[in-house]
């Protein structure tokens, strides 16, 4: 029997997906579904949708939940993190204290002030969760779904290289989709090489029977001018290769865009975007929970075709079945001028044997430097961490380009002081001390 232990498992819409993917493989053996989350609520609403899910599905896992996260991981061969640490009230500070100073922001969960401190309060869970892992099932894989993620990977590579980590994102997958479907091209044909860090990665190679679509995506560019009004294509009219995040991410990664008045109109771009969709997703959790209350069904489930990572890295490892994804990982000797160690995002081979990082060598110049900018916060916000030093967690902003294009160093420095008062006790203590 194969065990998947959900951590976060409260985060209901993208449990019951995940839920669907993993109990519809026809050839996975016996599968034990083990719920954590701190939120005895959430945990009670996450049970009840695993088990509705396993019914419509005609599947018969063993399901189990618990408020002890060890208990939750004991004997696991698979850990699915999912930890928004904060929720919904800490995302809100996230934008509404930088936007007292002048940021603004889209998502703010990977990059810029936002990014470094949903790490800082992230770490204190991954170092609890690591020691758990070492402890009670020190030979399981941690799939890592929580941003920000090449901080939280790197962070881990740090303080447990011995646990077996991995982050999974859909940002690529979703990319090449999109794209195929723009250049009229079915995407499961596509052969497709990507790589950077994750949210800013890039597509490198994508070729159907051997032909560059390259060009069919200038040619649909060229005959729709508002395709041109989004910053993903910005970017790739100028450095030319396709970012493979949203535009709404992207914009916050680079010095260009979020402080300029024209650039927001003409680019199109949402600014404050992650409050509202944050928003939805409580509502839409309060609105199960009063559903499954009330004995009302649960919503269905999801009829789309297996998407998400984590399920096929169950699949590949327990069955052997090869398969090629996209996974966050340390760089040693992945990406050539890329620093050594620094968490980079690859593609990776599946099978029964574990999951295999391929080498993908140097990446254009004009890419590298980009992603060298994102990494350089992502390491002095682990450093931060690591060392216990609360001045790194400024240089970690001052070295941030959007924060850097918007403010002065001292009002860095002040929004980093009060960024710390306000998530207060979510910090690691080191860092709650004032640094002058």
């Amino acid at each position: 029997m194969v065990t998947i232990s959900f951590v976060g498992a409260g985060s209901v819409e993208f449990t019951r997906q995940l839920l669907r993917d993993l109990l519809t493989f026809p050839d996975l053996p016996d599968l034990t579904i083990s719920l954590h989350d701190i939120d005895a609520e959430r945990l009670a609403v996450a049970e009840a949708l695993a088990r509705h899910t396993a019914e419509l599905v005609g599947a018969k896992p063993r399901v189990l939940s618990s408020s002890s996260r060890r208990a939750a991981l004991e004997g696991a061969d698979f850990v699915v993190n999912m930890v928004a640490v904060g929720g919904h009230a800490a995302t809100l500070t996230d934008f509404d204290v930088p936007e007292s100073f002048g940021i603004r922001q889209t998502i703010g969960d990977t990059l810029g002030i936002g990014g470094i401190f949903r790490a800082l309060r992230t770490f204190p869970l991954l170092d609890g969760l690591a020691a758990d892992v070492l402890a009670v099932c020190p030979d399981a894989w941690l799939l890592n779904y929580t941003n920000p993620m090449a901080m939280n990977l790197q962070y881990l590579a740090a303080t447990a290289p011995r646990v077996k980590a991995v982050g999974l994102c859909h940002s690529v997958y979703w990319t090449v989709r999109d794209l195929s479907a723009l250049v009229g091209v079915p995407h499961e044909e596509v052969d497709v090489l990507s790589a950077g860090v994750n949210h800013q990665a890039w597509i490198l190679r994508w070729e159907h029977e051997g032909r560059d679509l390259y060009p069919a995506l200038d040619a649909a560019i060229a005959a729709d001018p508002e395709l041109a009004r989004r910053v993903r294509v910005d970017l790739y009219r100028r450095l030319g290769r396709y970012p493979t995040e949203t535009s709404e991410h992207s914009s916050e990664y680079v010095p260009w865009y979020l402080r300029h008045d024209s650039e927001v109109e003409r680019l199109r771009i949402p600014v404050r975007d992650y409050v509202g969709i944050s928003a939805a997703n409580l509502a839409e959790y309060q609105g199960l929970r009063d559903r499954i209350a009330g004995g009302g069904s649960p919503l269905p489930v999801p009829d789309e075709d297996a998407v998400e990572y984590a399920p096929q890295v169950v699949h590949s490892l327990v069955t052997g079945t090869p398969r090629t994804i996209q996974v966050t990982t340390a760089n040693h000797g992945l990406i050539d001028n890329l620093p050594a160690g620094a968490a980079v995002e690859v593609p990776a081979t599946l099978d029964r044997l574990g999951v295999h990082p391929h080498h993908v060598g140097a990446l254009p110049p004009q890419l590298a430097a980009l992603n060298r900018s994102f990494l350089n916060v992502v390491e002095l916000t682990v450093a931060a961490a690591v060392e216990g030093d609360p001045a790194h967690v400024r240089h970690a902003a001052m070295s941030d380009p959007a924060t850097a294009a918007a403010l002065t160093l001292d009002r860095i420095w002040d929004l980093c002081a009060a960024m710390t008062a306000a998530h207060g006790d979510l910090l690691p203590p080191a860092l709650r001390a004032e640094v002058r």
